[in-house]
């Protein structure tokens, strides 16, 4: 399945010059929604994954859903101020501005294997502030999904040093 076709580019969307990559049209497609929810579990099946992260607020959606299909906790990467209890924060780089992201403390512990899931793979900053995060409560991190990347803005780059799938490429 081509699940590019399912995605809607909305033009000047957050702001001037950005092409935003609109996955409600993927989300409301029952097959296309399943298919990329079964790409991203697929090669964690018999991973014995602990936790998965996912990544305010798209990666919540697959997230959960990928943390319930590998029967594992799921944990919340949240913009700064979100989240109640103790937490750490790490600042990261947008493609369009700069940002905070939080977890819990107490959300995974030392040696847990974790899987990060986010919608898009666009400079890679958010993903390495995730990384840096669950790396900083010593769990390790087994793959890192996304389900768009943007090539041209080598975010990958930056993630060099992680299992990282994407699905749809731009």
């Amino acid at each position: 399945m081509d699940l590019k076709t399912f995605i809607r580019d909305v033009p000047d969307f957050p702001k001037k010059g950005i092409i935003f990559k609109d996955i409600t049209t993927l989300l409301k497609d029952k097959k296309a929604f399943k298919h990329a929810v079964d790409l991203m579990c697929d090669q964690y099946i018999d991973k014995n994954i602990d936790k998965v992260v996912g990544i305010e607020s798209r990666g919540f959606i697959f997230g959960g859903i990928v943390a319930y299909r590998l029967g594992c906790g799921m944990v919340l990467a949240r913009k700064s101020g979100k989240l109640p209890s103790d937490k750490i924060k790490e600042d990261y780089a947008l493609e369009y501005g700069v940002n905070s992201i939080e977890i819990h403390t107490d959300s995974i512990e030392e040696g847990e294997n974790v899987v990060i899931v986010d919608d898009l793979l666009a400079t890679g900053g958010t993903g390495v502030a995730v990384a840096k995060l669950v790396e900083r409560l010593k769990g390790k991190i087994i793959g890192i999904e996304f389900l768009i990347e943007l090539g041209f803005l080598n975010g990958r780059e930056k993630l060099k040093d992680y299992n990282i799938n994407s699905y749809i490429y731009y």
